[in-house]
């Protein structure tokens, strides 16, 4: 999974602009709002909430919108009728896309990413033209600065199930099965060990190297689909 290091990904949002920033604090809200509509509040029971709390830690976002969120999908005030779809296509140098969307209105969402893939260089796909590329995973990301002991650490989330572990320049990644999520975030709770991230996403089998043109377009792509609202998740199989 090096080829598209989470780490890396985290790093990239943390470090962007301000527009999608604000993008992403209000898809995730809307995530959470969603999470608690469909399963309450306690994320003790509530695995979606659960991600998405992780989610929403993992990008700054504040208590005070958590909290909103929260407290908008407990109450009535949001009577939007979300739907959930994904999208699939190429970019840049034939790197494989699937896009998660949260929309209320499919024909606009439709035309505003096929509109964005082919301002940036990529084109839409059909369904299943690259999800069979991808496999879901549970990714866990710890600092080295905040735990470098790589052999207890490699220890402790094999014992608890996982299936790969690697070394990044800042941190360690650590993969699991998906049913595996709730016994490996335990095992580091247990140990006091913070993650940067822990999420459910899209692992790519192989991934398609990127470099000088192609590489800044698909970095302009990825931007552009991070400032769209109904675009939740993106997951590739490209390697600047």
């Amino acid at each position: 999974m090096s080829g598209h290091s989470k780490w890396a990904n985290i790093k990239r949002k943390k470090g962007a602009n301000d527009a999608i920033r604000g993008a992403m604090t209000t898809k995730i809200s809307r995530e959470i709002t969603i999470a608690v509509k469909m399963g309450g509040a306690d994320p003790a029971g509530n695995m979606r909430l659960k991600l998405a709390l992780s989610k929403a830690k993992a990008n700054n976002v504040t208590k005070d919108n958590i909290n909103r969120a929260i407290q908008k999908g407990l109450g009535a005030s949001d009577t939007s009728n979300y739907e959930e779809i994904n999208y699939e296509g190429y970019g840049p140098g034939g790197a494989a896309l699937l896009l998660d969307i949260l929309t209320d209105n499919r024909n606009r969402t439709a035309a505003n990413i096929r509109h964005i893939f082919t301002k940036h260089g990529g084109n839409m796909g059909e369904n299943g033209c690259v999800a069979w590329m991808f496999k879901k995973k549970a990714v866990f990301v710890v600092e080295k600065e905040i735990f470098d002991d790589e052999d207890a650490l490699m220890e402790i989330v094999m014992d608890a199930g996982a299936e790969d572990f690697e070394v990044e320049d800042e941190v360690f990644e650590i993969t699991a099965a998906p049913e595996d999520f709730n016994a490996i975030e335990d095992a580091l709770a247990e140990k006091g060990i913070e993650t940067a991230s822990a999420e459910i996403t899209q692992v790519p089998d192989t991934t398609v190297k990127l470099s000088g043109d192609d590489a800044e377009k698909m970095q302009k792509l990825l931007d552009a689909l991070d400032e769209d609202d109904d675009v939740q998740n993106v997951y590739g199989n490209y390697e600047f």
